[in-house]
């Protein structure tokens, strides 16, 4: 976009860019020679498909989930699979096979990574490392060489790598037992895990490994008839809405953000949890002179050039930007570390918040609040409750209410 003139970036994510966007103004200047992995296309050793000839051989739709979602779309054309979909994920993606995709797409070092995951590799897609980029313009106009030579100058020498990691054998995966009256439940990843774990226990719910020392996202579960995941918030929403689990402790911020995308989508509310409360507030920079969303209005009308809004809610901010009439506006996203954006390259921020000292402390203010977020317990508005499997799944949702009544008790 040429808001850096350089960048140092894995090539992983440079091709993520450029297999959708060929013609984009980026420049892969120099190796940098440190930062090595592979991205494999793998399939889970329990599931149906564990080659490509099995994989291009069979019916129906080859399921492939994924962060890398364009690098996956030009495996799958590639490969010529004559039918496939393509699930973007957040992160996580080796919990997904088999059950709810049949292959993902994930970055490796050795490969014993994939064995660790249950996983076996169908292929390998890119070996990658770190990259110098330059924006096309920039490389072109300005003298960019004393730079790139000092960095070229200080790069370090090459590290003898550790031995590689003790295999461990994982547990069995359980794909090939699962079946349509399991109920299958998301739990979340990150700092969300301990309230999650507090919230299951007061509820008489026992969790083993998480959250997990060893990374294991399939933890077990005290209840019959239940499977649990963990995986990223952000993918709860569509994961329920597309029917891979049936009950998900995800965010009230990434539901709406998913409502916003997909207002008709199969996915609602089904219980507060009461913890992980956060404020969704739009953020401009200190130096800016507005009090609120209508200063932004007034100052955004005198502009010539669009009003750079920036977030990791895409949606949420779209929507807010057309709710109060912010004129010609983009949207920038990011996956994180969003504050530093503001004031160079975005204008506006819509962001998460507990108390503020963050925003404040990147010299930024915030001018008006979207909605308060906590974690909830989302479902499928499909849920047949009348049924054995709807049954276990109102048994697990008062369990959790009385679970929260508690806990409101003792915090009183």
């Amino acid at each position: 976009m040429g808001n850096y003139d350089l960048g140092i970036c894995g090539l992983d994510w440079i091709e993520e860019l450029l297999v959708k966007y060929p013609s984009s103004a980026l420049v892969k200047v120099k190796e940098l020679g440190y930062g090595e992995g592979t991205l494999y296309m793998a399939a889970s050793r329990s599931g149906t498909v564990s080659a490509m000839a099995r994989i291009k051989a069979r019916a129906g739709v080859i399921r492939i989930a994924s962060e890398y979602p364009n690098l996956a779309e030009s495996f799958a054309l590639k490969n010529r699979l004559s039918r496939f979909s393509i699930f973007p994920v957040w992160g996580g993606a080796e919990v997904y096979p088999p059950e709810n995709a049949d292959l993902a797409l994930i970055p490796g070092g050795t490969g014993a990574e994939l064995y660790n995951y249950g996983m076996v590799s169908v292929s390998k897609v890119l070996n990658f490392n770190a990259f110098l980029i330059a924006n096309k313009s920039s490389w072109e106009t300005k003298n960019l060489g004393e730079v790139v030579a000092s960095i070229g100058n200080k790069l370090p020498a090459e590290e003898e790598h550790p031995a590689t990691a003790e295999v461990t054998s994982p547990a069995e995966t359980p794909g090939a037992k699962m079946n349509k009256g399991v109920v299958r439940i998301a739990l979340p990843d990150g700092h969300q895990q301990l309230p999650a774990l507090h919230l299951l226990n007061k509820a008489g719910i026992q969790i083993d490994d998480y959250p997990s020392a060893t990374g294991n996202r399939r933890p077990t579960i005290n209840l019959d008839g239940v499977m649990v995941k963990v995986i990223r918030p952000q993918d709860m929403p569509l994961q329920v809405a597309n029917g891979n689990f049936d009950l998900a402790i995800s965010g009230r911020d990434w539901l709406k953000e998913h409502l916003f995308q997909f207002p008709s989508s199969p996915v609602r509310e089904f219980l507060d949890l009461e913890f992980g409360r956060v404020k969704i507030v739009a953020v401009v920079s200190q130096t800016l002179s507005v009090a609120d969303v209508y200063g932004l209005r007034q100052l955004n009308a005198k502009r010539l050039v669009p009003l750079r809004v920036t977030s990791e809610y895409v949606n949420i901010a779209d929507k807010y930007a057309r709710d109060n009439h912010l004129g010609h506006y983009r949207v920038i996203p990011t996956w994180g570390a969003s504050e530093a954006f503001l004031p160079e390259d975005a204008d506006l921020l819509i962001e998460n918040t507990q108390t503020g000292r963050t925003i404040a402390r990147h010299n930024l203010k915030i001018i008006d609040t979207l909605f308060e977020s906590m974690a909830c317990l989302i479902g499928n508005t499909g849920i047949e409750f009348s049924s054995s499997k709807g049954k276990r799944i109102r048994s697990i949702i008062n369990t959790l209410c009385a679970a929260v009544e508690n806990i409101q008790i003792e915090s009183h």
